[in-house]
């Protein structure tokens, strides 16, 4: 449940985390007592980790993390454990779908010039996602996460890609196969895509968005 997301340390803080080398850690109880939760973030690199105690015996438990334990008790258990887990990741995460510095660069541009939050509109698609125009309502960028051989890329590695818009007449001299790439899963005709990787500058790429904008 923490796949997509990042957290927030001062709402850590304000839930009750307590902060030790750069470890956020706290502990709560759950099952009526029976259990108790610890949960410790990393900062450095937004690491979630758990351990379940049964008071009982003063010893660590697992069952509830295996699919295939059954009965109702372990039921209960794993409910109260993802209950407990999905209030910490609904009160102190944010969303944060697309990693990186150019990604967050490029997502925090288009905030601050358009007001224009990405929209998250396929939920059997999680890492895909939108900007589109308030007047229009017409998509002026895309970002999604592709293996760079969908691009024609010798390499299996995962990357973040934005599609842009496009003048038409002009789309077929500005395709390289290196840096600009016919647009992943759009009309070819009108849209492109650029690897969020460094290969193409930041500030190159908000020129791009606003051009797609302005088409849009």
């Amino acid at each position: 449940m923490f796949e997509f997301l990042s957290p927030d340390f001062e709402k850590l803080k304000e839930f009750g985390f307590a902060e030790t080398k750069d470890i956020y850690s706290y502990a709560t109880e759950i099952l009526d007592g029976q259990f108790s939760l610890r949960v410790d973030i990393s900062r450095t690199d937004n690491e979630v980790k758990t351990r379940l105690t049964d008071l009982s015996t003063g010893e660590p438990y697992t069952l509830h993390l295996v699919k295939e334990a059954g009965g109702a008790f372990v039921g209960e258990v794993r409910t109260g454990y993802e209950r407990a887990l999905r209030e910490i990741a609904e009160k102190c995460f944010v969303r944060d779908v697309f990693k990186g510095d150019c990604a967050h660069a490029v997502i925090e541009y288009v905030r601050k010039t358009y007001g224009d939050e990405l929209e998250y509109l396929w939920k059997t698609f999680p890492s895909n996602a939108v900007w589109r125009r308030k007047d229009s309502k017409k998509w002026y960028g895309i970002l999604l996460t592709v293996s760079k051989r969908k691009l024609g890329l010798p390499s299996d590695e995962l990357v973040t890609v934005i599609d842009l818009r496009y003048d038409p007449a002009a789309l077929t001299g500005l395709l390289d196969g290196q840096r600009y790439f016919p647009g992943y899963h759009m009309n070819k005709k009108s849209w492109y895509t650029i690897c969020l990787d460094g290969s193409v500058s930041v500030a190159e790429i908000c020129e791009r968005i606003d051009k797609s904008y302005r088409l849009a």
